[in-house]
C-alpha cells in the first residue's frame, strides 16, 4: 500500500494537516474514536497507557474534543504514534482514510484534476525518441550505408562525392550541410 504523504513530509506532519478534517468530519463518531483508542492501547501502550486510554474514551467529553485532544497527544509521542493512528484508521474506517486532505491531494495533480494524464506521463518515462521506428530505421540505414560506403572505398570516400550531394535531398539541414561539405572536400582532394 502507499503511503499517505509525500516524501517531504512524515506522518506527524501529515497528522496536523488533517486535524481539523478529522474534527470536522461526521464519521469520526464515538463508536469509531473508541476503536482508535483501544487499538492504540492495546497494540501500542507505550502510545497510550491504560490511564489515558481511559482519559480518551470519557463518554462525559464529547467526542469532538476527546478526538482533539487525542490528535494533539499523538503528535506529541512522534512520528511512530501518528503513523499508528493512520494505520488504525486505515483499518477501522478506510473511508475516511481514503478522504483525507493530504491524500486526496497526493492524488490529485494541479495541472490535471481529473487525472487523464497519469498513463501519458508514465509512458514519457519510457519513450525517448517520438518520432517512431521509421524515423529510427531511416537514421540506421544512413549510417549503414555510410559505413559500407567509407569500408568498400578503403577509407576514402572522396569518390562518393556525387552520391553524397544527391543523398542529402532528405536530410535535414544540418546534416545536409555536413554530407555537402564532405563531398566538396572530397573533390577538392582528387
Amino acid at each position: 500500500m502507499a503511503a499517505p504523504w509525500s516524501c517531504s513530509d512524515g506522518y506527524h506532519v501529515q497528522l496536523q494537516r488533517d486535524s481539523q478534517f478529522l474534527c470536522s468530519d461526521q464519521r469520526m463518531h464515538t463508536e469509531l474514536v473508541d476503536k482508535l483508542v483501544l487499538q492504540l492501547n492495546r497494540t501500542y501502550p507505550q502510545i497510550l497507557t491504560d490511564k489515558e486510554a481511559q482519559r480518551f474514551r470519557n463518554l462525559s467529553v464529547p467526542t469532538v474534543v476527546r478526538l482533539a485532544e487525542l490528535l494533539v497527544h499523538l503528535q506529541g509521542k512522534g512520528e511512530v504514534a501518528c503513523h499508528e493512528f493512520y494505520r488504525g484508521l486505515q483499518i477501522h474506517a478506510y473511508n475516511v482514510y481514503f478522504n483525507l486532505p493530504t491524500r486526496v491531494s497526493r492524488r490529485r495533480e494541479p495541472a490535471d484534476p481529473m487525472g487523464t494524464n497519469t498513463v501519458a506521463r508514465r509512458m514519457e518515462r519510457y519513450v525517448l525518441n517520438d518520432r517512431g521506428p521509421l524515423f529510427f530505421l531511416s537514421c540506421f540505414s544512413l549510417a549503414v550505408g555510410l559505413a559500407l560506403l567509407y569500408y568498400y572505398g578503403e577509407g576514402n570516400l572522396s569518390a562518393t562525392g556525387p552520391f553524397l550531394s544527391f543523398s542529402v535531398l532528405g536530410l535535414g539541414r544540418g546534416t545536409s550541410e555536413v554530407l555537402l561539405a564532405h563531398a566538396k572536400d572530397g573533390s577538392k582532394i582528387q
